[in-house]
């Protein structure tokens, strides 16, 4: 393939995520071409075609010298390649995760095992994707690194809420104060909840999009971000999913069947659940609004109404 149509070839959303770095994801950008031809020579690559999904990095389908398929993943330099997505894949070994080959920190390059499809293009209804992201986090949070240097679950409700505050009024309030006083009063309750001793490593973004199918059946996830925070978050970030189908009734008793529904089957608090998934609903909606992603307005719609409950 010709690398110097990459930057084309980059998933909207990834381009809109450099845009909003001004000069550094310009830089980026311009130099990617140039950095997968070294990175592809020096691992002797042979690059396949850009692979779709990605909403921050360039994702490539590759070959090893030997044959064996794979991804070569390109981060931007503000995405930390060796944080705690590193650390949390070699520690994984392929348990709940896609196997690591390879990482240089210098360029953004990892190389990763290639999966099969995404479980959000298997054509499946939401509660179905939801039992299998259940399952597939219950093997994921028994990988185990040392938790310094990760955030936690107090860091973590800090910055959701510092990061729908600063939003919030980049975007001239497009939300009501009843769901941003909401939300400070949820950040406030899972900062102070949190525990080290209940904590696992979690995901932190395990939607549909970000689990494939292995070889034997079971889905396991790539892009980790890495936290040390109760495994309620995790399923949290399934609250914010499929607004569509929360809106399809009573958007507060689908939301609360919803909590359940993801709590039940991992013996996890669905209060808890549910606080993290209005977090999750507001800070990623006003993140859509901010990237122009057509998801806001349905995620804004759900957080009003989850606001009155």
């Amino acid at each position: 393939m010709n690398t110097a149509d990459l930057v084309a070839a980059l998933p909207g959303a990834a381009q809109r995520r450099a845009a909003s770095h001004g000069q550094a994801g310009r830089d980026w950008l311009d130099g990617l071409p140039a950095r997968v031809d070294e990175v592809a020579d020096r691992w002797r690559l042979r690059l396949e075609g850009v692979l779709d999904g990605g909403s921050e990095s360039l994702a490539l389908a590759v070959a090893c010298r030997d044959g064996r398929p794979a991804v070569l993943k390109m981060a931007p330099p503000w995405a930390e390649v060796d944080g705690p997505q590193t650390r949390v894949l070699q520690a994984a070994r392929g348990r709940g995760y896609a196997e690591l080959y390879a990482v240089d920190a210098t360029v953004g390059a990892l190389l990763i095992e290639r999966l099969g499809r995404r479980l959000d293009q298997m054509g499946w209804p939401p509660e179905a994707e939801m039992a299998a992201l259940c399952t597939a986090f219950q093997a994921a949070w028994t990988v185990r690194i040392d938790p310094d240097g990760l955030i936690d679950g107090r860091g973590k409700a800090h910055a959701l809420m510092a990061f729908i505050d600063a939003t919030a009024a980049e975007l001239g309030h497009p939300l009501s104060a009843a769901v941003i006083s909401r939300a400070r009063l949820y950040a406030e309750d899972r900062a102070a909840a949190h525990d080290p001793a209940r904590a696992v490593i979690a995901h932190g973004d395990g939607h549909a999009a970000n689990a494939l199918l292995g070889e034997d059946g079971a889905f396991r996830f790539i892009d980790p971000d890495g936290l040390f925070i109760e495994p309620a978050y995790d399923l949290g970030v399934l609250m914010r999913e499929w607004p569509d189908d929360i809106l399809a009734g009573d958007a507060v008793e689908r939301g609360r069947g919803r909590s359940r529904a993801l709590a039940d089957p991992c013996g996890l608090d669905p209060e808890a659940v549910w606080r993290w998934g209005y977090l999750e609903t507001v800070s990623t909606g006003l993140l859509c609004r901010k990237l122009d992603i057509p998801d806001w307005p349905r995620m804004f719609e759900v957080a009003e109404a989850w606001a009155r409950a």
